[in-house]
């Protein structure tokens, strides 16, 4: 799976309005470290939320340690009824095979053995929060979603209510990490242990059982399990959800943020090459246009985010120097929509992970004319009633009578001899949301069968 690392600063990036500059200083002044004096642990770039009042989508990157610095529980500490329900694993949303749908496994930490059927409500509840917003809340059956109890001693995470709050969870989450309120860290090896349960996960979402706000976003890919990052939240907070999403703009859109750092070092103006990101850009609009280049086929629309796609200068984190599509989508502003390439973006990262059309008959045998070839196509839910475009061919040639349908048997394709013969089925994304093309010829799934008299 192809990721782009997004650039971070060496230590921790923030942005000049958040109170957490005390702890960068410490983090700074504390000076070189010999390999000699201490052991390596591994760390890993996560994003932090941006402030629960404020309007930014993130404001910035630390490195934390990979099993955090809080104690996870192990099952050994469980009683043996708890054992028993820990690492259940559960099809919440099952629209079809996982080779052929986007996989997304949901574990919960802070919550004991009493409180699993709330976990599970808790997923469908964010789950429906992800899946108002477009394009999730069209492509919502190409995805399935599985949960994973993991059995926690004490119910609650720590750092809530207060950063001197410590409880023994399945997969140490815990607040103020790296001394930021807000930011919600994992053991992730322990949630990989977790993960590594359900049957696939191209996603991995984490759900704190606490309202307090926060979330992190660990986007980097897993060189192991295969999903491409995980998002951490609080279930009962009204906005914690928001940055989740955001977060899968960069695991499943490869998109980078929109925001950047008035005020901050380092960050005043880009100099760098062309960002790989198709939603950031050295070019102007004009530039851009002449160069028929990035987001150039949708300059001058109206966004679902407000205001003109266009070039606004600012993202990346970079005051100057880099562009950005729209002024505030929701990859700079929460609760905003993706704007009109973020949409683009994310139905390229859907149909990556997922297939349109799957066969219901197998096609490891020859179909005879009493034999019937079914295949499933996910139904589209937007508001447009827009469906995939169903074809069927035979040895490569449409046969338009049978378009829009899902089975066809051997004996209406009238075959015209004894010899063996190609039947497919093709299922096409004709979104109008795609105008690339390269992407748009990614949106289309064919499987076949060899038929005959």
């Amino acid at each position: 799976m192809h990721h782009v690392r997004r650039p971070a600063a060496p230590r921790v990036v923030l942005r000049a309005a958040v109170a957490a500059a005390c702890a960068t200083a410490a983090l700074l002044a504390a000076g070189p470290v010999r390999a000699a004096d201490v052991p390596v642990a591994p760390r890993l770039v996560v994003e932090i939320p941006g402030p629960e009042q404020g309007d930014d989508a993130g404001s910035g990157h630390t490195r934390v340690p990979a099993r955090g610095d809080r104690p996870a529980g192990t099952a050994a500490r469980l009683s043996e009824a708890e054992r028993a329900a820990d690492g259940e694993v559960a099809k919440l949303v099952d629209n079809g095979p996982t080779a052929d749908r986007l996989d997304v496994v949901v574990v919960g930490d802070g919550y004991t053995a009493a409180e699993l059927a709330k976990f599970h409500t808790d997923t469908q509840a964010k789950w429906a929060e992800l899946t108002a917003v477009e394009p999730y809340a069209t492509y919502r059956n190409l995805f399935n979603v599985w949960t994973v109890d993991a059995v926690s001693r004490e119910s609650g995470v720590s750092g809530d209510p207060d950063r001197a709050t410590v409880r023994d969870t399945a997969l140490g989450a815990y607040f103020w990490c790296e001394e930021i309120e807000r930011l919600l860290c994992i053991d992730q090896p322990k949630v990989d242990s977790y993960v590594a349960k359900a049957p696939e996960a191209d996603l991995v979402i984490v759900l704190a059982n606490s309202a307090k706000y926060g979330g992190a976003g660990y986007n980097e890919p897993s060189a192991t399990l295969g999903y491409e990052g995980i998002s951490t939240a609080s279930a009962d907070n009204a906005k914690s959800g928001q940055v989740a999403i955001h977060e899968t703009g960069h695991s499943l859109g490869k998109l980078a943020d929109e925001y950047f750092y008035p005020g901050v070092p380092d960050y005043e103006k880009y100099t760098g090459p062309e960002p790989a990101e198709s939603n950031s850009s050295k070019l102007s609009a004009d530039r851009m246009a002449a160069r028929r280049t990035k987001w150039h086929r949708w300059l001058g629309e109206t966004s679902p985010d407000g205001g003109t796609v266009g070039a606004y200068e600012g993202g990346g984190y970079f005051v100057a120097g880099l562009y950005r599509p729209t002024d505030n989508s929701l990859m700079r502003v929460l609760g905003k929509p993706f704007n009109l390439p973020g949409v683009e973006a994310m139905i390229a990262g859907f149909h990556q992970h997922a297939r349109s059309v799957t066969p219901l008959t197998p096609t490891d045998r020859t179909l005879r004319t009493r034999h019937t070839a079914k295949a499933a196509v996910p139904l589209l839910t937007g508001s447009d009633g827009r469906q995939l475009a169903v074809r069927w061919y035979l040895d490569g040639r449409e046969v338009k009578r049978l378009a829009g349908r899902t089975e066809v048997t051997v004996a209406e394709l009238r075959l015209p001899d004894l010899r063996t013969h190609t039947l497919s089925i093709t299922a096409e994304d004709r979104t109008p949301s795609v105008r690339d093309p390269e992407i748009a010829r990614t949106l289309r799934s064919t499987v076949g069968w060899t038929v005959r008299r």
